[in-house]
């Protein structure tokens, strides 16, 4: 606690030493308003921005937060909670030009840097970034926390999500007529996740992503059509990525390890892997998938290889586009997934099944959540197992 009281007195002295520099320059007087991104602070010639923003995420849930890993998670010790999931707070806008863009996040309840970046966007067909930020290789993953259809991502989240890598890249929109509509993005990345600021060997984390808006409008990483598309906007992505390290999975925590992969070493684990996502909006319907291979080589057991497969599809609908009696602030979404690897130490099938309600109060800016999910799993010898949770969210930015 006193670390995080330290930081914000450091941010309130920086602040206010800026602020006189800057009003003692009549040229770069600032106007101050509160915009989609939280309070903006302005400079009259419109060289300088800065946004901030906090965000509380609030959930229950029962029997348990936490999606079952291993079989021995449905007959453990069951856990109900109560607790504040996320605390964040967001600083970013631009400084010298319009088009040098800067961003970074803070978990304030873990003491967790998330993300911080220096975005170039002067060509809306070329554009750069460095720093630390999630790569754009899953949609679900993509999409923040705080803009998501249902109350967290899906069962197979931990194993093929990228989440947050630091490295460079490069990115644009080719906008065309009609079909010929693209954006792109490739990254080089250190591989080893949030936090860790060395690669293990000589060997990077390599990423692409090809996504064609096939009827020319594109759709920002949103869950959820709260415009009502008044006309179709579709996409379908291909993603790539390799890489080389000591881990398997990757979470927000940095790098780790899937089971029957533990304690990996230095550039032990080759990871290939690929997606094709799809999403779609249309007059308060959407529509995301997203399907997964995943190739793990041990360059220490003479490359043996495992391959994992997994798949989403997920679609909601505010029904009051139909019927009159049904709450415009209401949209309903169902969500069904499958996990499965075929390494020797797990053969588990994971199977979700997901139905979740979200009233907007103010968009994603202050919804209310609630989520019931029924998993069942399967390994070859053993007694299928299944579980019933129910959780409850309220999410608040400010």
């Amino acid at each position: 606690m006193n670390k995080i009281l330290y930081f914000f007195t450091f941010l309130l002295l920086c602040n206010c030493s800026v602020a006189q520099k800057i009003l003692n320059d009549t040229s770069k007087a600032v106007s101050i308003k509160y915009g989609e991104k939280g309070f903006e602070f302005n400079t009259k010639d419109d060289k300088f921005q800065l946004q901030i923003q906090g965000r509380l995420q609030f959930r229950f849930a029962t029997p348990e937060d936490q999606d079952p890993v291993t079989f021995d998670d449905f007959s453990g010790e069951k856990k109900p909670s109560l607790k504040i999931n996320r605390a964040r707070l967001k600083v970013g806008g631009h400084a010298f030009q319009p088009w040098i863009k800067y961003y970074w996040e803070y978990e304030l309840s873990q003491s967790n840097l998330l993300n911080f970046t220096i975005a170039i966007e002067k060509w809306e067909w070329l554009k750069f970034q460095i720093g630390q930020f999630k790569v754009e290789y899953s949609r679900e993953r993509r999409i923040s926390s705080g803009e998501q259809q249902m109350v967290d991502r899906s069962v197979i989240n931990r194993a093929f999500t990228l989440d947050r890598q630091q490295g460079a890249e490069v990115y644009g929109h080719l906008k065309g007529k009609g079909l010929t509509d693209f954006n792109y993005w490739f990254g080089v990345f250190t591989g080893t996740g949030r936090g860790n600021t060395a690669n293990d060997d000589s060997h990077l984390m390599y990423f692409g992503r090809l996504q064609w808006n096939f009827m020319g409008r594109s759709l920002d990483f949103e869950g959820s059509d709260l415009e009502i598309h008044e006309k179709p906007a579709g996409v379908l992505a291909i993603n790539g990525v390799t890489n080389q390290s000591p881990y398997t999975r990757f979470s927000q925590a940095g790098g780790g390890s899937l089971e029957g992969y533990e304690n990996g070493q230095p550039g032990q684990y080759r990871v290939n892997q690929a997606n094709i996502e799809t999403a779609f909006m249309y007059k308060g319907f959407s529509w995301q998938n997203e399907i997964h291979w995943k190739q793990i080589i041990d360059k220490f057991n003479n490359d043996h290889t495992d391959n994992l497969r997994g798949y989403y599809v997920q679609a909601g609908y505010f029904f009051h586009e139909v019927f009159d009696w049904w709450p415009k602030p209401l949209e309903a979404a169902y969500r069904n997934a499958g996990y499965f690897p075929n390494s020797e130490e797990d053969q588990t099938k994971k199977r979700e099944n997901s139905l979740a309600f979200n009233w907007f109060f103010n968009g994603h800016k202050n919804k209310l959540t609630a989520e019931t999910s029924y998993f069942n799993y399967d390994k070859t010898g053993n007694i299928p197992a299944d579980e019933w949770r129910f959780r409850l969210q309220w999410d608040i930015s400010f």
